[in-house]
């Protein structure tokens, strides 16, 4: 009969090693706090389920609204988004200690479609640069705010034209894409911006475009987008190149 195999204190050590790691892979970096239809998430390892309200989301999920969907996802660090219908919004990278400012990372990637969000904690301490938002032609970081950001592209589109729009209701974000040399302008409250392409730099609109954002009393309109840009303001002397 064979005698049973020693479990030595290296293979505990690996064992240990691998049941953290499978943990902190799974950290949960929000939840779900308001909902008013069908909501899903692809895991990921490819794996789709439906979300409800209380329902937990990870660092590696995309979050996907169905066409008449608005969800709010409240996450660790204090901050909300508020999902619009149609929209593909993955979590990259959420990584925020209370007691450990030095470490918050923020890594967002809204595939399509719109939200609004509320910063939280991550990029108003440690680094500002901690927090980017990603879209397919700029990418948002934050000076402590509250925006709404919409990339439409085809016949999601209607009346506008295919890019990003970019509204700042509180605070200042920067909005930054390649346009052969890589083009930073800053965007400050009550004013909107468009970026047609990854090559194309970021352009301040006069006036309000057309994109609306109704949810339903039961997820809540969230802080109100500006009305109108301010009047001479976000010309060409706003854009930093770096």
């Amino acid at each position: 009969m064979k005698k049973p195999r020693k479990i030595t204190a290296t293979s505990l050590l690996v064992f240990c090693l691998l049941l953290c790691s499978s943990v902190v892979l799974a950290a949960t970096a929000a939840s779900v706090t308001h909902l008013s239809g069908p909501l899903a998430v692809r895991k990921a390892d490819g794996s789709t389920k439906s979300l409800a309200i209380g329902s937990k989301v990870d660092e590696g999920d995309t979050v996907v609204t169905q066409k008449r969907t608005y969800a709010r996802l409240k996450f660790t660090d204090g901050s909300e988004v508020t999902l619009k219908p149609d929209t593909q919004f993955k979590v990259e990278q959420h990584r925020y200690d209370q007691a450990n400012p030095k470490n918050d990372a923020a890594s967002y990637n809204l595939i399509k479609g719109g939200l609004r969000t509320i910063t939280g904690q991550i990029g108003k301490r440690g680094s500002q640069d901690s927090y980017q938002m990603k879209t397919p032609t700029a990418t948002i970081g934050i000076r402590g705010t509250i925006y709404d950001a919409t990339y439409c592209s085809g016949d999601s589109c209607g009346a506008i034209k295919p890019g990003l729009y970019l509204a700042v209701t509180d605070g200042q974000v920067v909005v930054t894409n390649s346009a052969g040399v890589q083009t930073t302008i800053p965007v400050v409250a009550g004013q909107y911006v468009y970026v047609q392409s990854p090559t194309t730099p970021p352009v301040v609109l006069p006036s309000k475009p057309d994109i609306p954002f109704n949810p339903p009393p039961s997820v809540g309109s969230g802080p109100k987008a500006p009305e109108q840009g301010p009047q001479g303001g976000g010309g060409a002397s706003d854009c930093v190149v770096r």
